[in-house]
């Protein structure tokens, strides 16, 4: 194993830190959120690879994941297959999102038939488009419905399933304990609240402490998830809510490889070294040509800009990274040669200003 595989692989697989969601067995306690448009495939490997002990996809549309499989060749059915595929990922989560019982059981046999590890329900997603359809956080406005396709999913598979939620549509209705208990009534294994009501979206600072309510509603683990982005957020975060685990979302954008971070610490107790330049290339490298190859060459360039931007400003904050120009070129060139070797210089030392 080369230098790069080693710092990728480091702290996986301690036998004292393997705990359980039903019958899947995870290694470490800090997972990779879903999130549309970010969670690719190949961001989903990378950050397993540096040490995540779960990530999740991007939400699949239950309804457009159904059609796929019948044989319809719809845009959105295609991309819900893309979304939910974890070649090369173990353990695989799948978020499905949905207001129909029937479509939502189907898809989570979907999931399960092409090898997802978990099914997760989105109950949180704040987005009015998902809102609008009656699913997501709307969910939270009506437990008897969200109950009922909680039960119509853990009746379909033999896999885990876990429910996302948010702390409530807003603060004067904070239903995420009652939520989770009926969720654990209808055979749910895990709980992931994120530390906002519906009606903040992602604004001001998420409410760890108020996790604490679900956490000890139930008796399934809790991850608390919102604002996580250190290690010491996580262990604040633990301390606070009393949840069993993390879930690190945008903080994760530009830096795969803090999950791993996080888990490490989580594990051990300390932060480990920082990686490389070297290391942190390599991913990034790795993370474009994977999306090229999953989405072809101009789709791929497109889904590309936003992580590549990311990663620019990531490495900036390291005292790395492109001048102005260059950068501007990462997320715009049509070229894929030219993007690749700005990609290569990424990390070499940051161009010092002219003088006046």
């Amino acid at each position: 194993m080369n230098d790069v595989a080693q710092q990728m692989s480091s702290g996986l697989n301690k036998a004292e830190d393997q705990w359980r969601v039903g019958n899947l067995v995870l290694d470490g306690r800090a997972f990779l959120a879903p999130m549309a448009g970010v969670t690719d495939l190949a961001m989903r490997r990378l950050a397993r690879r540096f040490g995540a002990a779960l990530t999740f996809s991007e939400m699949v549309a239950s309804g457009e994941f159904t059609q796929s499989a019948s044989g319809k060749t719809s845009r959105g059915g295609r991309e819900a297959q893309v979304r939910a595929d974890g070649a090369g990922l173990s353990p695989h989560a799948v978020q499905i999102a949905g207001c129909e019982p029937r479509s939502m059981a189907e898809a989570a046999r979907l999931a399960e038939g092409a090898g997802a590890d978990l099914v997760d329900i989105n109950m949180g997603c704040p987005a009015k488009r998902v809102v609008g359809g009656a699913a997501g956080s709307a969910l939270m406005r009506d437990l008897d419905h969200a109950a009922s396709l909680i039960g119509a999913v853990t009746q379909a598979v033999k896999i885990p399933v876990g429910v996302k939620m948010r702390l409530g549509w807003d603060e004067t209705s904070l239903n995420a304990p009652e939520l989770a208990r009926r969720a654990e009534l209808e055979g749910a294994k895990l709980i992931v609240v994120h530390g906002r009501t519906r009606s903040q979206f992602y604004r001001g600072e998420a409410d760890w402490a108020a996790i604490r309510a679900t956490v000890e509603a139930v008796d399934l683990p809790v991850v608390a998830n919102g604002d996580c982005r250190s290690p010491r957020d996580a262990r604040e975060m633990l301390e606070q809510s009393g949840a069993q685990a993390v879930m690190i979302g945008r903080a994760a954008l530009g830096q795969p490889w803090l999950v791993g971070d996080i888990a490490h610490f989580l594990r051990h107790g300390h932060e480990r070294p920082a990686l490389p330049a070297e290391t942190r290339r390599a991913a990034a490298e790795t993370h474009y040509a994977a999306l090229l190859e999953i989405f072809g060459v101009a789709q791929g360039l497109r889904h590309a800009r936003k992580h590549l931007a990311a990663y620019a400003d990531v490495a900036a904050q390291s005292g790395a990274g492109l001048d102005p120009s260059e950068r501007r070129l990462l997320v715009a060139s049509e070229d894929p040669a030219e993007v690749a070797s700005l990609i290569g210089r990424l990390y070499d030392p940051a161009p010092k200003a002219e003088a006046a």
